[in-house]
């Protein structure tokens, strides 16, 4: 290629790119007064449409076939082939993830108990948006891979065992499909969404992303516990947030007989009801066992709404109802009680012998221990 044609090639990479330049700008200025999809489309597409231009304006301004060595000719336009697959399949896959963070968008609320709804089908909509991305990278590579000759001759054969090579890839997929059926059953059954709470494997935490092969939990100390898809469907987990976000807590108190249970709830109702954390449904204190050692277990139980709220509604009220008792009825803490009984004096002389051991007015046998009775 001479000098002329390299020129050539640069302008008409420039012009494209010039072209997603004004596109874009038409899209920020212009179109996002009125349509919600322009800033996304161009968050998601600024790197991929400039690509995709310069292997436009390549492809537009490269040498004829008889302008270059037939050899050389066939290399360049078997990588411009690719190149064009490659690029055109990121800014469909750009596109896709743009109309879906729109929706997304849309549908983002608070953690509160309306948006169990907006939580499941934003599941739905990451999961579909990840299959749908699969899908174009599966066509894309099976569109490169066909621009080789060999490949193309493979063909033919493949599709006359196809019958064999189906049970062949099912066998050796069997995990994958299973997680990905995995994944279709959680999001579409609606047993788990977006930022749910859940415990399993012993942990609590939030769900930070539901893919099509695993399930990240955001655990409360910030950890990532990372789980196949399927480990939800044959293990049991508890959903805290399956119908409602709203919950119970409690603060269980061990205390000796002699606290006065209706003060203690007088204190509990004035304290909870104060508390900017309660939701206002119900309060109270039971006693709920006496125990072995003599104690009595009391059971304080406060309203709240979300998991957030109940864990720190329970430790300002256990932190409360401690420092309450301790200020105002210290003999109600716990204690423990030991009845020891006097043994008799003959015992207590045969195990301790010496007189010095023993009281006055008592007598070792052989005279008085008691020194009033001593000589004058």
């Amino acid at each position: 290629m001479d000098v002329w044609q390299l020129a050539g090639i640069g302008i008409a990479v420039a012009i494209a790119v010039l072209v997603v330049l004004l596109v874009h700008w038409l899209l920020l200025h212009q179109l996002a007064r009125v349509w919600s999809m322009a800033r996304p489309l161009v968050n998601r597409c600024r790197v991929s449409g400039y690509a995709a231009a310069v292997v436009v304006g390549v492809n537009v301004a490269r040498p004829s076939r008889s302008e270059m060595d037939a050899q050389f000719y066939g290399v360049i336009h078997h990588a411009l082939t690719i190149a064009m697959i490659g690029a055109l399949t990121w800014v469909a896959v750009s596109i896709a993830y743009a109309i879906t963070d729109t929706i997304l968008a849309k549908l983002a609320t608070t953690n509160s108990d309306a948006d169990r709804k907006s939580r499941r089908l934003q599941t739905q909509v990451r999961l579909m948006r990840r299959i749908l991305s699969t899908i174009i990278g599966f066509v894309a590579f099976a569109a490169i891979m066909l621009t080789f000759d060999p490949v193309r001759g493979l063909g033919a054969g493949m599709l006359a065992s196809a019958g064999l090579l189906s049970v062949v890839a099912g066998i050796a997929a069997q995990s994958t499909l299973g997680n990905l059926f995995a994944g279709l059953q959680l999001a579409f059954s609606d047993s788990l969404r977006i930022h749910d709470i859940i415990v399993i494997e012993g942990e609590w935490g939030r769900i930070e992303e539901l893919s099509l092969v695993n399930v990240t939990l955001r655990i409360w100390d910030e950890r990532r516990l990372v789980l196949p898809v399927s480990h939800f469907t044959d293990t049991p987990f508890e959903n805290w947030t399956k119908e409602s976000t709203a919950m119970t807590g409690w603060v269980m108190l061990r205390l000796d007989w002699g606290v006065p249970i209706a003060q203690l709830r007088e204190e509990l109702g004035n304290y909870v009801t104060q508390h900017p954390l309660w939701d206002g449904r119900r309060w109270g204190l039971q006693v709920t066992d006496i125990l072995e050692s003599g104690d009595i277990e009391l059971r304080a139980v406060v309203t709240v709404a979300d998991a957030d709220a109940r864990w720190d509604l329970c430790c300002d009220l256990r932190e409360h109802l401690i420092s309450y008792i301790h200020a105002n009825f210290p003999e109600a803490l716990p204690r423990q009680r030991n009845e020891l009984s006097a043994p008799d004096e003959g015992g207590f002389t045969t195990a301790f012998p010496d007189p010095a051991l023993h009281g006055p007015g008592t007598s070792n046998g052989s005279g008085s221990a008691n020194p009033a009775n001593g000589n004058s």
